[in-house]
């Protein structure tokens, strides 16, 4: 097993290289995270086991890990630059996992780069934001410009965690856990929710011809259930899963989740 990290090639003038770790042998598969988070803090948990069969390239977007900050963002300037980031890899073709966000690029990348996509697995994912996030969102940005972090970290307690997650959070230990979230804020979110709020991937869907799995958080708030169902029954041939858990499944059911991605790999030869 092998572990690197490198700067890509920027795909477009202003935008920043993407920091990028790769890590393990074999056939390609490409991280995309979700707003407001980083390659460490979506996809720690089962990188180790992704990377046991597989190369695993995972750039972190402007504001998030060591990528500097962008002053704008769009979806297609993310969708690029993760697949510029898998050809300074040397992978030539890749099955893309895209988590929030990620779900959007991932479906905008195949779009754009059919020919390097060989498979989608799209969690807690959207086409679209609906109303309910793109209120959530609205206070995201409020939050985050007006530099209040206690209250944002209360924000993302409400929104990201399923209500089991965080009941069971012991009442002494909340203020240390918000602390917790407020301190894995990356520099980007701010930019990065605006891309949620302005994106529609709606009319790439059809288009779609790769293996695909869909995953529904079915306790998430922030982008709940139906967006998924809607993913599902637009792709043509999407498979569809469940896992009980709020949006940050990572923290909640990260075993379940690595399970379902495994067996579809495995199914598909990807």
């Amino acid at each position: 097993m092998t572990q690197n990290t490198a700067a890509t090639v920027s795909p477009l003038p202003g935008l920043p290289a993407l920091a990028t770790a790769v890590r393990g042998s074999g056939p390609g598969i490409l991280l995309a995270h979700g707003a407001g988070g980083s390659i460490a803090g979506n996809f720690t948990p089962i990188i180790p086991a992704l990377a046991q069969g597989h190369t695993v390239v995972a750039p972190d977007y402007p504001g998030s890990g060591d990528t500097p900050r962008a002053a704008e963002l769009t979806l297609d300037d993310l969708a690029d630059a993760l697949v510029a980031s898998a050809t300074e890899a040397g992978l030539e073709t890749f099955t893309l996992v895209g988590y929030s966000l990620g779900t959007l690029v991932s479906v905008r990348a195949a779009a754009r780069h059919p020919e390097r996509v060989r498979g989608l697995v799209l969690t807690a994912g959207l086409a679209r934001p609906d109303n309910r996030a793109l209120a959530t969102l609205d206070l995201w940005r409020k939050l985050l410009a007006d530099g209040d972090t206690e209250t944002f970290a209360r924000l993302i307690a409400l929104s990201g965690f399923g209500a089991p997650f965080f009941n069971a959070v012991p009442r002494a230990e909340l203020g240390v856990f918000y602390k917790l979230l407020a301190n894995g804020v990356p520099a980007g979110a701010f930019e990065q929710a605006g891309v949620v709020q302005d994106s529609d991937t709606t009319g790439d869907l059809a288009g779609i011809s790769v293996p695909t799995l869909v995953i529904a958080t079915t306790l998430d708030t922030l982008v709940t259930p139906d967006n998924s169902r809607m993913l599902a029954d637009r792709i043509p041939g999407a498979e569809y899963a469940e896992i009980e858990a709020g949006h940050v499944v990572m923290a909640e059911r990260p075993e379940e989740w690595e399970r379902l991605i495994l067996a579809f790999l495995a199914k598909h030869g990807l």
